[in-house]
């Protein structure tokens, strides 16, 4: 018994040794770290730049061909205005930029009626004037407010109603002679001047006026009465919203009729849109809405 005894406890101790020599579990190579969970950020837009005022003076002159339309009221169409645009891309504002001092000389020109080639037909006043075709650029400044000093200190306040062909340089102002007599005597002739875009109080507001044939197979759509200059307008079809092209005579054109007498979306040049609903499409026919831009 006690040798039994004794090659039991032996072989008790040889197995403990033998497990304390087996390799334990590796370690793993990294603690593993409950990642948090993300919080979704919206991006800010980038605030939208406008492009440098350029000094090409290659554009042509246009040639407007259309009538004056009349300007009899029609019932205003339904309208509202949409929330800036959200794209980063900035709206093209052309060669006139806001918050920018050109500067160039002033000349004077008899106005008539203030009629001109941008096709709105006579003037309230006769605080107007004509841009040279350069900055005109295809009748984009058309309707602009532009303040105008004289080396004098002089200022005074005009709409752009017309083009002045070359030579008229860029920078040139034409202004109507009555404009003009505010600067300077009129024998003078040609005065420098500096200028900038304004966007002016109103308490009016913007009306739509379809030119004469226009169809629903082919159309040309005014704006007028706007605050501020007008960078583009589209068309809603049945496949969406279609921008026209504009012509140097201030219309934009539906080649194939498409969205005539449908609801519209101007934009202006700081990316403002407005929608307007419910335009009958009634040739010569200025049919208010009851929107306007917002002033800057």
């Amino acid at each position: 018994m006690t040798g039994t005894a004794v090659m039991l406890t032996a072989a008790g101790a040889l197995v403990c040794l033998v497990t304390a020599l087996l390799p334990g579990p590796k370690d793993e190579a990294g603690a593993v770290v409950a990642a948090p969970t993300a919080t979704q950020v919206e991006a800010m837009p980038s605030a939208p730049t406008s492009p440098a005022p350029t000094t090409d003076s290659s554009h042509a002159a246009g040639t407007p061909t259309a009538a004056v339309g009349t300007t009899t009221a029609a019932p205003p169409p339904s309208a509202k205005a949409a929330p800036p645009a959200t794209s980063t891309t900035a709206p093209s504002a052309g060669r006139i930029q806001p918050e920018t001092t050109y500067k160039g000389v002033a000349t004077a020109y008899a106005a008539g009626d203030g009629d001109g080639a941008c096709l709105f037909g006579p003037s309230d006043d006769l605080m107007i004037a004509a841009m040279n075709t350069t900055d005109y650029e295809s009748s984009r400044a058309c309707g602009a407010y532009v303040r105008v000093r004289a080396a004098s200190g002089a200022s005074i306040t005009v709409r752009i109603t017309n083009e002045c062909p070359l030579p008229c340089a860029p920078g040139q102002l034409d202004l109507s002679e009555q404009a003009f007599a505010k600067l300077a005597d009129p024998k003078v002739g040609r005065i420098p001047i500096t200028w900038s875009l304004l966007s002016p109080r109103t308490s009016g507001t913007i009306s739509i006026r379809y030119k004469t044939g226009s169809s629903p197979h082919w159309c040309g759509i005014q704006v007028i009465d706007h605050r501020n200059p007008v960078a583009r307008l589209e068309v809603r079809t049945t496949k969406g919203w279609r921008r026209l092209p504009r012509t140097d005579y201030n219309h934009f054109l539906s080649a194939d009729g498409s969205g005539c007498g449908g609801a519209m979306r101007i934009t202006d040049i700081y990316g403002e849109q407005l929608t307007v609903d419910g335009t009958a499409l009634l040739p010569n026919v200025a049919q208010p809405t009851r929107v306007q831009f917002a002033q800057h």
